[in-house]
């Protein structure tokens, strides 16, 4: 690569040469793709967006509208021509110039456009313009549709922007400046190497597409990630049960049992030691038990979420309360476990059983009267698709949800990611979080099908009652003394739906509190790293609003004021226990045998 006196780069021979011979190979990775694509095992296309009726629907309210109000309409139509136009024009003048110089003004910002060429070169900044205008049209003539519910107006409105974030020019090789640059500088082995990362993906998931996220080989669990010691203290076909190590010589006599969702696997509560909630309760000195969940494969088709119940929770339960010789334990759900131990809370009020002290949620919804960002996919032409999906395959594949909750957030869990492996051809940071993230598990169909449509779609459980177990499980059942951690940036549970689910809850004494950041950021917060701060108040008579505006701020993790409002809850301090007794012997070591295996979606 050599430089003339403008500084333009110009490709030696010895370069184009290696350009030639680079996308000859090209070929044969052609070849695998078509052979991998073609071996597809396939899902529901149900699953893949709306049925028809929402565009159908979106249409006729927009020419009922363009009817009763031409004026309007033709005065968005007018604006997006215009403005095309004029950017055309402004286009074709400064290539006439001869100074190949890009507008002053060159747009609006956005970290996609970050390379500069975007600004300064005439090109990349028309298409980067256009583009803008392009998006700006569309987001205009959704939201100005009024004959449609607020419902499928909020499924438009997701689609629609899918549409606009997949027709980002960065997406494509032609448009993408920093790919361009990246394939001239390496010869082309930027685009070999980027294509071979595209078939491995696709290999890897029996032809469906599902981004990398992270350097699967940079991690090894129980060697450099969940590295707490514990054991293995009992099994059954549900689960795990791991009792970890103490780390002082006394503990608080009431033990704690840890429920992770099993939509994802335990261990993101100890990704490293520096940020393990699961060392850090150890530290304090508690007796821990965490569960780890199965993942599921088409014999479990039949387990529902009264399995999860009696196997999982009320069996967890019982044997912690028989290894430390206790009445009682402190209980914690995270995410859909919550919910769970919310349901299973509701079941032993009803049976009379006081085996939990204290309940703690995390990031978990019981109230799915608002169903926010997921209003697109809890519909019933999604649903109906799952459960299409599940009877065929007998439980729902976890890249299924993985895909779901990455197009949440498309640009950074999806396109970037893509852009930078596929075009750039570069290797997946070696990122414990991403690690964890792209190691999901399997859904069984009977528990899928009833958590979709009788908790999120029918909303039983806060209203009149989930059926379980002969009983109706009511979230007004719910009456230990309880706290609930939830999270401000959080797009799977949102804080104001948790909030109005915590309000219906019959406790007498009820703790919430909002931390900062997501979903999962919000909750692994160490207080060692002093980065997220969290709000308080004790009015939970208040609406959300009404809440938060009164909050006060508490900077720093919520860890410690959770531990303070445990240890009350606990008991007095008894000796250290080691793992298991002479009725539960170690199994193995943890983090255990059922997380390990990434079984095949």
């Amino acid at each position: 690569m050599t430089t003339n006196s403008e500084g333009a780069k110009q490709i030696s021979i010895e370069s184009f040469e290696k350009i030639k011979e680079n996308m000859g190979r090209v070929e044969l990775l052609a070849k695998r793709l078509v052979e991998v694509v073609s071996s597809k095992s396939g899902h529901n296309p149900a699953l893949d967006g709306p049925n028809q009726e929402l565009f159908a629907k979106a249409a006729t309210s927009y020419w009922a509208e363009a009817l009763h109000n031409p004026a309007k309409i033709l005065e968005h139509q007018v604006e997006y021509w215009s403005k095309s136009v004029l950017h055309f024009v402004e286009a074709q003048q400064a290539l006439s110039k001869g100074t190949l110089s890009a507008p002053e003004d060159p747009g609006t910002p956005d970290r996609r456009f970050s390379n500069p060429l975007w600004d300064t070169h005439p090109f990349f900044n028309f298409v980067k313009q256009q583009y803008q205008i392009n998006a700006k049209a569309i987001e205009q003539a959704v939201s100005d549709i009024e004959d449609l519910d607020e419902r499928d107006k909020r499924r438009l409105t997701y689609f629609s922007r899918q549409i606009i974030d997949m027709m980002a020019p960065t997406n494509f090789l032609a448009t993408n400046p920093d790919a361009l640059e990246k394939a001239l500088e390496t010869a082309g082995q930027s685009l070999i190497d980027g294509l071979e990362n595209l078939v491995a993906d696709l290999e890897a998931n029996e032809g469906e597409l599902v981004v990398r996220l992270a350097d699967e080989r940079a991690f090894e669990l129980g060697r450099n990630i969940a590295t707490t010691p514990g054991e293995i203290v009992y099994r059954n076909r549900m689960m795990e049960m791991i009792q970890y190590a103490p780390s002082t010589e006394q503990v608080q006599e009431i033990p704690i049992v840890l429920f992770p969702p099993w939509i994802n696997k335990f261990y993101v509560l100890d990704l490293k030691p520096q940020n393990s909630l699961i060392k850090w309760i150890t530290e304090q000195g508690y007796t821990l038990f965490v569960v780890s969940w199965v993942n599921p494969d088409a014999s479990y088709a039949d387990i529902g979420m009264e399995d999860y119940i009696e196997d999982g929770f009320l069996t967890a339960i019982r044997e912690a309360k028989a290894i430390c010789g206790t009445s009682q334990v402190n209980a914690v759900g995270y995410c859909i476990a919550g919910t769970t131990l919310s349901l299973t809370l509701s079941l032993l009020k009803q049976r009379g059983d006081k085996s939990v002290k204290s309940a703690t949620f995390f990031t978990a919804l019981t109230d799915f009267s608002e169903q926010g960002e997921f209003t697109p996919f809890l519909q019933d032409d999604f649903i109906d698709g799952i459960e299409a999906e599940v009877e065929g395959q007998g439980y729902l594949r976890s890249f299924l949800m993985a895909r779901t909750f990455s197009f949440l957030r498309s640009n950074d869990l999806v396109y970037s990611p893509a852009i930078r492996s596929y075009m750039l051809g570069e290797t997946p940071p070696a990122f414990d979080l991403l690690y964890w993230n792209g190691d999901g598990a399997n859904l069984p169909k009977k528990m899928a099908i009833q958590y979709l449509r009788g908790l999120c779609q029918r909303n039983e459980f806060a209203e009149e009652g989930y059926e379980l177990f002969g009983k109706k499980l009511k979230v007004a059942d719910v009456d230990v003394p309880l706290m609930s951690i939830t999270c401000e940036t959080d797009h799977i549970a949102a804080w104001k739906d948790c909030y109005r689910g915590v309000q219906k809850m019959g406790s007498k004494n009820k703790t919430f509190i909002v931390s900062e950041s997501g979903h999962i950021a919000g909750i692994v917060n160490p207080p060692s790293k002093k980065k997220y701060g969290h709000y308080t108040n004790p009015d939970l008579t208040l609406d959300a609003e009404g809440w938060i505006a009164d909050a006060d701020y508490n900077e720093g993790s919520w860890w410690p004021r959770w531990e303070a409002w445990l240890r009350k809850r606990s008991g007095k301090k008894v000796d250290a226990r080691i793992p298991g007794d002479p009725d539960h012997p170690s199994l193995g070591k943890a983090p255990g045998t059922y997380v390990v295996p990434k079984l095949k979606d």
